[in-house]
């Protein structure tokens, strides 16, 4: 419940500004994010919660909730940190590298988000990891059209650096596994009461002959017994 709460309250803040905008009749562009211009700097931190039209707001809150969720559900330990990295350094490479125009929209922290997702279950290589890769590829798969410079008005520079930004925070915080992820040993007793194994657990990595010298020890302890 508080996966769902962590994000659905950053897209609650995203229609309630869209909301504001239609309402009163203003443009928020201007806070947008304007690259090397230091008045678009504001923009690193609002252009994400600023969008353009009502499609284009319900196109990012959705994959923007699913993603986020996932992560703060499945990726505890590490859940703010990469939200808040992704957010900040996705915007800060696209006043770095974007074209001179303003740029708004959560798109690129999404594609940031998909991006961390995919890259965790690269890196991490356990099943719950690679699970969760396989399904944001099955889920957004076509959203790498947007990586592209194909369509007019698509600021397709913040999905680039998004995607960009979130394959680099899943390398830097692929150490910080979660409690479930920890290797556990099969063999491992849980239990107060001492083991017994009929065989050594290595005998597969002996040859014949120190398989046959086993047995024959084990038979004799058997019948001393």
């Amino acid at each position: 419940m508080s996966s769902v709460r962590f994000s659905g309250s950053f897209v609650i803040i995203m229609w309630i500004v869209h909301i504001y905008k239609v309402t009163a009749e203003v443009s928020l562009t201007q806070y947008g994010i304007f690259p090397r211009e230091i008045d678009g700097l504001i923009g690193i931190f609002l252009a994400p919660l600023i969008h353009g039209s009502w499609e284009h707001l319900i196109s990012n809150s959705v994959p923007f909730f699913v993603s986020l969720t996932i992560i703060h559900y499945f990726y505890k330990r590490v859940a703010l940190s990469s939200f808040v990295l992704i957010y900040l350094i996705t915007g800060a490479s696209v006043w770095m590298f974007g074209r001179s125009l303003y740029h708004i929209g959560a798109s690129g922290v999404v594609y940031g988000l998909i991006a961390f997702i995919f890259w965790s279950g690269v890196f991490r290589r356990n099943i719950k990891s690679i699970v969760l890769a396989l399904i944001v590829t099955i889920l957004y798969a076509g959203y790498l059209e947007g990586v592209v410079p194909t369509k007019e008005g698509v600021s397709w520079e913040s999905h680039l650096l998004g995607v960009f930004v979130g394959l680099i925070i899943a390398f830097f915080l692929k150490e910080l596994i979660e409690n479930d992820e920890i290797p556990t040993d099969p063999w491992a007793n849980t239990s107060d009461e001492p083991l017994v194994y009929y065989l050594p657990r290595n005998i597969f990595e002996m040859t014949k002959q120190e398989r046959q010298i086993e047995e024959w020890r084990l038979r004799q302890e058997r019948e001393d017994e």
